[in-house]
């Protein structure tokens, strides 16, 4: 099952497991993380591309980078081919370009981007022309199967996007009227790779080691995105390679899920400060934490944490209590 090297246009990745882009999750600290435990590429959080016209530096700040990062994909969200392919030309030498074709979010539908794009095949015609005549470096799109179960056109949509000179495309195989509920028709990846010349990504439900090498069996897909799967758990992506090269697969000790979360720490308190790096680990921490004797009750601990001394001396107690 051990993957060749993957290229994206000019990209070549050192890994066929890559990171999904994720609004409130994907920031610098999290994506260095994920980029250290082998993530072949890591993607920005969605970009709007209304909002980088118009120069505000809250999308600004989104696209904050890293040399430990590299190669960093910059998605964007937008519905109108001129602002995209404006905001595009605004990138600073992206080392890849992703558009958001998939997210289920009624604020970003509300505003036609996302998966809203899915019932106007024609505009996302317009729109892959539009930005392709601006961006050399490789472009990518990520999409659902369709807007619902009568209306799955992935196929239709893949098709467009290999003839306006998309270099590859992520599928997860959901509609957008799903959501994140039931389970990912991971059939529509097979579908989508026998159809294309372009590498297809797979997308959805990866969370372990068996999940991804059944999809990889399955579907027969380029590369692997992993989203919620890595939550707490980047150790997800270094085993899924080394599965992925019939290498053995080991597994994170109490005092690895410890040492990472003081790094995933130190890398937020660095980016943004105490006051937000409190606010954003608490969740992240509770994630490193599923599964173990006692989480639900740690959990609320983190909750109550009002000072980075307390968030700090609380983890400490709980990880050092189970490595007993």
């Amino acid at each position: 099952m051990q993957k060749k090297p993957l290229t994206i246009q000019s990209l070549t990745l050192t890994s066929p497991v890559i990171l999904a882009p994720m609004a409130g999750i994907s920031s610098l600290p999290y994506r260095r993380i994920m980029k250290s435990a082998g993530a072949g590429l890591v993607f920005s959080e969605m970009v709007s591309a209304n909002g980088l016209i118009r120069d505000g530096a809250k999308t600004r700040q989104l696209l904050t980078t890293h040399p430990d990062e590299n190669p960093l994909g910059v998605q964007l969200f937008g519905s109108d081919p001129k602002i995209l392919a404006e905001a595009v030309s605004r990138l600073d030498a992206p080392a890849l370009v992703d558009l958001n074709m998939g997210c289920p979010v009624k604020k970003v539908i509300r505003s036609g981007s996302g998966s809203a794009l899915l019932q106007h095949p024609g505009l996302i015609a317009r729109i892959l022309k539009a930005v392709r005549h601006c961006v050399s470096a490789p472009l990518t799109i990520k999409i659902r199967s369709g807007w619902d179960i009568q209306h799955i056109n992935f196929l239709e949509v893949g098709h467009i996007a290999q003839e306006e000179g998309v270099d590859a495309i992520t599928l997860h195989p959901r509609t957008r009227c799903q959501g994140f509920a039931g389970r990912a028709n991971w059939q529509h990846i097979g579908e989508l790779k026998q159809a294309l010349n372009i590498p297809v990504f797979g997308s959805g439900d990866i969370m372990t080691v068996d999940d991804g090498l059944r999809m990889s069996r399955e579907t027969d897909c380029d590369g692997l995105m992993i989203g919620r799967g890595g939550y707490g758990n980047p150790w997800l992506i270094r085993q899924l390679n080394d599965a992925l090269q019939g290498k053995q697969i080991a597994y994170p000790s109490t005092a690895d899920k410890l040492a990472m979360i003081h790094r995933h720490l130190e890398l937020h308190r660095e980016q943004f400060g105490d006051y937000k790096a409190l606010l954003e680990m608490r969740k992240h921490i509770s994630w490193y934490a599923r599964g173990m004797e006692g989480a639900g009750h740690f959990r609320s601990q983190l909750q109550s944490c009002r000072q980075m001394s307390e968030l700090v001396t609380t983890t400490d107690h709980f990880f050092q209590d189970h490595h007993l």
